[in-house]
């Protein structure tokens, strides 16, 4: 018991920024979707996570993010489990949640009040697409985690096309967000009503405005370690790439009177 403690205690040490995100995850899915909600979708989220890195990172299938292997440098001073870092599959958690509340309101075209719309297909899909762009700017950089203070983390044995990552780690990282979705959707809808009755309160800070926020600290985050270890190619590539989808965000998340006026118009 001590000794996991001291692990749980030194991850948070060695990686505090994925706690900090993931402390906001929880703010925003309590307030949205309630505690149990919360809890399953994290749980879920983290357990299909962790398989997905164990099967990739173990074997030679690579399935499905490709074949890439961890370097246990931090074993003894974070958690890892089964050879996977606690931290990497827990990340999911909020990279998916705030995924999957921005595909709800990219599909809710202005109309917020349509519940039905978190249960689509469509969703899930556009979920996938806006956390596997997270993607495209948080794995070049943590490639080269031992030129900052994230350490060597892993690398892909046959190298990859886009700045030294495959092009399968983000087509996995798609199909991995919709199956988080996808389960969660499946799972709660087993589930009576009466076992998971919420207390949440959605309000506009909470269900539009964080979640949008909470996407682009991770942006900003990642942009701003990848031009601080002076990767400037890698850094404008990603900054660009991030243009079109931070406006389509920023006019998605105008808030509820606007969102009117523009009805009524």
């Amino acid at each position: 018991m001590t000794d996991l403690l001291h692990l749980t205690l030194g991850t948070v040490w060695l990686r505090p920024y994925v706690f900090v995100f993931f402390g906001i995850y929880l703010f925003i899915a309590l307030r949205t979707i309630g505690w149990k909600r919360t809890a399953l979708y994290t749980l879920l989220a983290y357990l299909i996570a962790f398989v997905c890195e164990y099967t990739s990172s173990h074997g030679d299938l690579g399935i499905p993010f490709g074949v890439y292997r961890y370097i246990e440098s931090t074993r003894g001073r974070e958690l890892w489990i089964a050879g996977v870092p606690f931290m990497d599959s827990l990340s999911f958690t909020f990279l998916s949640f705030i995924s999957y509340r921005l595909a709800i309101i990219f599909a809710a075209r202005r109309n917020f009040e349509d519940g039905d719309l978190s249960r689509r297909w469509k969703t899930a899909l556009l979920a996938g697409f806006l956390m596997m762009f997270l993607d495209i700017i948080i794995d070049p950089v943590t490639l080269q985690g031992s030129r900052w203070f994230l350490g060597d983390l892993y690398y892909y044995p046959n190298g990859g096309q886009y700045f030294g990552v495959t092009i399968w780690n983000f087509i996995g990282w798609f199909i991995v967000c919709v199956i988080i979705v996808r389960s969660y959707v499946f799972v709660e809808g087993l589930l009576s009503t009466s076992r998971m009755r919420s207390s949440a309160r959605n309000t506009y800070f909470a269900s539009i405005l964080a979640p949008a926020l909470l996407y682009f600290s991770v942006l900003a985050f990642n942009l701003w370690v990848t031009f601080k270890i002076g990767e400037k190619r890698m850094g404008w590539t990603g900054l660009l790439l991030c243009l079109p989808i931070s406006l389509a965000i920023l006019i998605s998340i105008r808030p509820p009177r606007a969102i009117a006026q523009a009805q009524s118009a």
